[in-house]
């Protein structure tokens, strides 16, 4: 970190980060990262396609889907580019405006995402234990409002964020610990008194990932009561595999986030390179994993797409 001295309020440069010691190698790094970029937005914007143009897919569990999509194609946008800017182009310097808006982006998708994944969870719940009325609880109108408050949430938690860091004074220039801007990093390089500043981060998190988080564990505990009261071990299985692409959803977003957690706790200055590779793999592995999973899990996705290239191959020919 640079000296303190010459700290400015909302004029500073930040420099990012890529993996330490690797800095000649930068060039090879993007390559899967592009490879990755690119898998992401084709992914989620196929789903996002099949789930618009399909009236057989226009069920509440796909209509949260397409939500996912669209939240992973933001983070994407949010992420990506700085990636590119530093292991492509082998650029570092970021000014103080575009750092906070990247922050607020990132947050914000993030939130986003954590919420529709809450949604999901309501879903599959409803779904399993009242099927005769979730057609009327699950409205589209249901689902418009359940949308729209999840990003007026993800809005109202981050909107603070950049509005106090305008506060703070930075040193002219300032090392960040990622190839991207975080509200943690950004606070633990200040050079003034951030307590309100960490203060409202935490409330952030404790107000979107861990309310969710909790609520979905909640959601999983009430659905498996369900389910274990049901008689047929068979219908007890077809039950439980409804849910099982949404679980593998869950763990691919949070584990990667609690990975990181501990390793910044435990080994981050042992392993610099790990704490760098965990940081990128969290915001990296979502966007592209999840389209493979429903993919994989969801017939309904399967004959979609299926019947979306055959319609092609036919206009083809």
């Amino acid at each position: 970190m640079f000296s303190c001295n010459t700290s400015t309020s909302g004029h500073s440069t930040f420099l990012l980060t890529g993996f330490p010691g690797l800095e000649a190698s930068h060039y090879w790094v993007s390559i899967p990262i592009n490879l990755i970029c690119v898998f992401s937005i084709l992914g989620n914007g196929i789903i996002l396609l099949l789930i618009c143009t399909d009236p057989a897919l226009r069920e509440p569990m796909y209509i949260f889907l397409s939500m996912l999509a669209a939240s992973d194609l933001g983070l994407c946008a949010s992420t990506f580019p700085t990636m590119m800017w530093l292991f492509w182009l082998g650029a570092r310097e970021l000014p103080f405006d575009l750092c906070a808006a990247q922050m607020f982006f990132i947050h914000a998708f993030t939130y986003v995402e954590s919420g529709v994944l809450l949604a999901m969870a309501f879903d599959r719940f409803v779904a399993i234990r009242e099927p005769l009325h979730y057609a009327t609880i699950l409205t589209h109108s249901a689902m418009a409002k359940v949308g729209a408050a999840i990003l007026v949430r993800a809005v109202l938690l981050n909107l603070p964020g950049p509005i106090l860091l305008r506060r703070l004074l930075f040193p002219q220039i300032s090392v960040l610990s990622h190839c991207y801007c975080l509200h943690c990093d950004l606070v633990g390089l200040a050079c003034s008194d951030t307590q309100i500043n960490s203060l409202v981060g935490l409330v952030s998190i404790l107000f979107s990932l861990g309310l969710d988080s909790s609520l979905i564990v909640l959601s999983y505990a009430l659905i498996l009561q369900t389910v274990l009261g049901i008689a047929s071990p068979g219908e007890q299985l077809k039950a439980l595999n409804t849910c099982v692409s949404h679980l593998c959803v869950v763990l691919i977003f949070y584990l990667p986030k609690l990975g990181l957690s501990v390793l910044h706790r435990v080994e981050k200055h042992s392993y610099p390179a790990l704490a760098v590779l965990m940081a990128n793999l969290h915001f990296l592995v979502p966007p592209i994993m999840n389209p493979i999973v429903y993919c994989i899990k969801s017939k309904k996705i399967r004959q979609s797409l299926l019947k979306h290239f055959q319609h092609k191959r036919v206009d083809v020919f």
